[in-house]
């Protein structure tokens, strides 16, 4: 009996991996089937603002990363998040036609934390066809009061 669930325990582990290396390339067949030039597309005029160097009194600091989308179907935003609680990024929920042009605000506010270099990012999630995770970096070098 231990014989017989040992070979059906090994039967089982040759044939999963290959069951899932077949789904693997049929995912990819679908991919290569589909139109590549349907779809959302996000491009931001730059992905990376440096506020140079400021003092601690003129926080928050404010920049807007503007984006167009360049694809042929409406872009959605689903997400803009950072690690960091003295970052908060701002954005439209409404859907941006295709030509269409939109902002994410962020705000960096640092005061009363650690005064210095600093360099933050913020990860954007959209419906992009392209990439769906977009990452912008916020950067400077914030001055203590004194």
């Amino acid at each position: 009996m231990k014989k017989t669930l040992i070979v059906m325990a090994l039967a089982m582990g040759l044939v999963a991996p290959a069951s899932a290396q077949q789904a693997q390339k049929r995912s990819v067949e679908v991919a290569k089937e589909q139109p590549s030039g349907k779809g959302a597309e996000i491009k931001f005029a730059t992905v990376t603002h440096d506020f140079g160097t400021f003092a601690e009194k003129d926080c928050p600091v404010t920049y807007e990363f503007e984006f167009t989308n360049v694809g042929t179907e409406p872009l959605i935003i689903h997400q803009a998040v950072t690690t960091c609680g003295c970052t908060v990024p701002n954005y439209s929920k409404d859907p941006i036609a295709p030509g269409g042009k939109g902002k994410i605000e962020v705000v960096y506010n640092g005061r009363g934390k650690f005064p210095g270099k600093f360099k933050k990012n913020i990860t954007v999630r959209t419906n992009s066809k392209s990439s769906s995770v977009t990452r912008l970096f916020i950067e400077g070098d914030m001055t203590a009061d004194k």
